[in-house]
């Protein structure tokens, strides 16, 4: 058997002769590298004219890999230190060519992970939904620096150090979050959950007696918002005990000189100047909102004076207004009409209307559809509930009002007759 080599450069390897080479392209000698070390090799016979019959790495002397084949490409375990290495090709004609290297490998460093044991992937939960993880980051010996939470791109928890428990608010339907861990040597690992949010819908009641309640007046013919305003005035006095079903109704009373004037009152309950202590400052809580369902009494002291009742629920997101009008025009068509802000105005529903002298009880069902259309889904008044299932598009706004909001309106009638009316168990469930 006749055995050439030729010594190793520092990068590409040769071992060449007049019959036969090796090429080692990884890893080059002398380098250091942690375990696995890839090996990579090709080797050739033209002094044979069957070929490379097979390949192989002895390290420190002991077979560690063998190939039937002109080339290797495969990975090694090996223990952190130096060693001799050999790559060796046989060929059909008996000769062999070999490559030497002198290696170092270096102690082998676990890779940053992050464990995430709550919520499970792809689960269903409730809101809020409680996280729970932890992270570990061998190679960075500062360690962990927080955990973090995202929802649909905006932070949503943080908490300091290697490890997570905290309760994140989310809308409902299908959430896409994320788990984040950032160390203190710069770096970060993510890991996406997608969750599906359910359960029973949240509720804000008694908001009559909810501070925060802004109102102003609007007059025939442009209805513009005015405050103060010439022609009507207008008050709201909260803590009645009579007429009301919870003894702590709201009173709102008009009076003026304008025929037909109105006077909107309007409570910010939830985001910006949120009356009820969610401002969603994360935007984890609207974005996902898609249900709502307006409910309450209202006592009327006079039907003739009120031309028309309306009552809203207003959504703003992103430059989109989103506003669930809704009136019953007594004193008009005699329907419940439906607001087409972005197009047609006032639309009559086709269902009747008709208040009583004293309480009445209400319930509005509204829902935000795919591309943010504004679905007014049923209309109950004293008992009985009327399917209403008309859909229009939303209005772009140029505004940065982030929010939801409620309102309660009052019309006056031809001749501006003082009136007053009461408010109770003022309710919006949102989901």
């Amino acid at each position: 058997m006749r055995k050439l080599c030729l010594l190793s450069s520092t990068s590409l390897i040769f071992a060449t002769s007049l019959w036969a080479s090796v090429t080692v392209s990884s890893p080059s000698n002398g380098a250091h590298l942690p375990s696995p070390v890839l090996f990579q090799a090709k080797a050739s016979s033209s002094g044979c004219s069957r070929g490379v019959a097979s390949m192989a790495i002895y390290v420190d002397g002991k077979l560690a890999y063998k190939i039937d084949k002109a080339a290797l490409d495969t990975k090694l375990k090996m223990k952190p230190g130096k060693h001799s290495v050999v790559t060796e090709e046989w060929d059909h004609c008996g000769n062999s060519t070999e490559d030497k290297q002198t290696l170092t490998v270096t102690a082998t460093v676990a890779s940053p992970s992050i464990s995430v044991v709550s919520p499970a992937n792809n689960s269903v939960v409730t809101s809020p939904a409680t996280y729970i993880a932890a992270a570990s980051v061998p190679s960075c010996a500062a360690g962990v620096a927080s955990i973090e939470v995202y929802v649909d791109g905006e932070l949503a928890a943080s908490q300091p150090g290697p490890s997570l428990n905290a309760q994140v608010a989310l809308g409902s339907g299908i959430q896409k979050t994320i788990v984040k861990e950032l160390d203190k040597c710069g770096g970060s690992l993510s890991k996406p959950i997608t969750v599906s949010v359910e359960g029973a819908p949240s509720v804000l009641s008694s908001l009559q007696a909810s501070p925060g309640w802004v109102g102003w007046g609007q007059q025939p013919p442009d209805y513009q918002d005015c405050s103060p305003c010439s022609g009507i005035s207008w008050s709201m006095t909260q803590g009645i005990t009579s007429p009301s079903l919870s003894q702590n109704a709201a009173q709102f009373s008009t009076n003026g000189s304008v025929p037909f004037a109105v006077v909107l009152w309007e409570n910010p309950v939830l985001g910006q100047m949120s009356t009820q202590g969610l401002p969603d400052k994360s935007h984890t809580l609207i974005p996902g909102l898609h249900h709502f369902t307006y409910e309450g009494d209202f006592y009327l002291t006079n039907t003739a004076y009120t031309h028309a009742l309306e009552l809203d629920v207003a959504m703003y997101l992103n430059g989109v207004s989103m506003f669930w009008g809704t009136q019953c025009d007594q004193g008009g068509d005699g329907q419940w009409d439906a607001l087409d802000k972005g197009g047609k105005g006032w639309v009559k529903t086709g269902v009747s209307c008709e208040f009583n002298t004293g309480w009445n009880h209400f319930a509005l069902e509204f829902q935000r559809e795919s591309g943010n259309k504004l679905l007014y889904k049923s209309i109950t008044l004293n008992g009985v509930t009327k399917e209403i299932n008309v859909t229009y598009n939303p209005t772009r706004v140029p505004t940065s009002w982030y929010g939801v909001t409620v309102n309660y309106q009052m019309d006056g009638d031809k001749f501006q007759d003082p009136n007053t009316t009461y408010v109770d168990n003022l309710t919006l469930a949102y989901w």
